[in-house]
């Protein structure tokens, strides 16, 4: 078993990868802001299982809400759960087009520094795994 193999490891390329996927898509959709008729897209974010294997089903839909404490309010009759991924109405000008560029560029943003940080944390475990057996 080379340590490429091993789940964290996995899990991160594929996050890695996942990311520099989701930045092509959403440079199509700045690329595409004046196209008529264009609909921006974004990718399902990867969900992974507790080895740290790509899970089925890959999207995250919701995040559960979390009591840290007794005295804290409990939720009466709303849904315990926060939906991240809900699409707020997108305004879509009279040629059809519906890119937010302001939008998409927060987007951006976001991605480039979650990237940046899977890359540290890859490059860290990779630093951490070559001194533990010598190699460094």
């Amino acid at each position: 078993m080379s340590i490429g193999d091993l789940p964290v490891l996995s899990a991160l390329r594929t996050r890695m990868q996942w990311h520099q996927e989701r930045q092509r898509v959403l440079a199509e959709n700045v690329a595409n802001s004046d196209t008529p008729n264009f609909k921006p897209r974004d990718l399902v974010e990867p969900k992974f299982d507790a080895t740290g294997a790509s899970a089925p089903g890959g999207a995250i839909g919701t995040l559960p809400m979390m009591r840290t404490s007794a005295s804290h309010i409990s939720s009466s009759g709303a849904p315990e759960t926060f939906d991240q991924n809900r699409n707020v109405g997108f305004e879509t000008r009279p040629a059809g087009n519906a890119v937010n560029l302001e939008d998409e560029m927060l987007k951006v943003s976001s991605n480039q520094m979650d990237y940046a940080a899977v890359a540290s944390l890859y490059s860290r475990s990779l630093h951490l795994l070559k001194t533990a057996i010598g190699k460094a």
